[in-house]
């Protein structure tokens, strides 16, 4: 699955020569002209990495940035800034930019820059992790899980989940596109001597599921029939 990228940016020669190059290089990119519109996309889907630019209709890069930080939002944000502009790169990192190109810039410069927060900012077993930080998160469109800490964004909106509802989520999240039975989600939840039937199993997703589409339609919890259950999104593949 490619890697998506979403690029703000109004200029439109500059816009087009970014997704271009970044087509080209094998990810999916997604282009936004004006800063209110780049806020609601980046919170709506899951990207790997957001290219940012500063000045921009609506809403400039930094209030871009400092919204999705203070939602809980970690995606990487590699921030576009004019020559000589050390104060928007101060600015830029300390609302929480993982790094920034200086325009004019070379093709070269740019996958360099965009491959290496990609890479500082995945673990190794594939999840995304805020550089710097250690903190590991599982996405699915806008569902952002944080098994260290045992908690779920969904939309820029904290879930209150009960420890098992946490669990079967996570379970569900890290299985894309697979359906999960019963008894799976039995044993390695509750464990294969737990003395409860298979109702308990539907009383916790059942309440996950009124939880998660209390907040967003996007991302919902599907019943197979006599089966099981598996987690499924509006915004497509799941990403894990």
């Amino acid at each position: 699955m490619p890697q998506k990228i979403l690029v703000i940016e109004d200029e439109p020669t500059l816009a087009r020569l970014l997704s271009y190059n970044l087509t080209q290089e094998g990810y999916e990119t997604k282009v936004v002209d004006h800063g209110s519109d780049g806020l609601q996309a980046a919170l709506q889907q899951y990207f790997d990495l957001i290219i940012l630019d500063i000045m921009l209709p609506g809403m400039n890069g930094f209030e871009i940035l400092s919204k999705l930080r203070q939602k809980g939002n970690k995606t990487p944000v590699i921030i576009l800034t004019a020559r000589n502009a050390e104060e928007e790169v101060v600015q830029g990192l300390k609302y929480g930019a993982d790094d920034y190109i200086t325009k004019p810039f070379g093709v070269a410069e740019l996958l360099a820059r965009v491959s290496a927060v990609l890479r500082r900012t995945m673990t190794e077993d594939g999840t995304q992790e805020k550089a710097g930080t250690g903190e590991k998160v599982i996405s699915a469109g806008d569902l952002f899980i944080y098994p260290e800490k045992y908690e779920v964004l969904l939309g820029g909106e904290s879930i209150p989940l009960r420890p098992k509802e946490f669990e079967v989520l996570l379970y569900l999240v890290q299985r894309p596109g697979v359906v999960v039975t019963r008894d799976d989600l039995m044993n390695i939840v509750w464990g294969f001597d737990y003395i409860g039937g298979q109702r308990t199993v539907d009383v916790h997703v059942s309440s996950l599921r009124k939880k998660l589409e209390m907040n967003q339609q996007s991302v919902q919890i599907e019943s197979i029939r006599g089966v099981g259950y598996k987690l499924v999104t509006s915004m497509g593949a799941l990403k894990k």
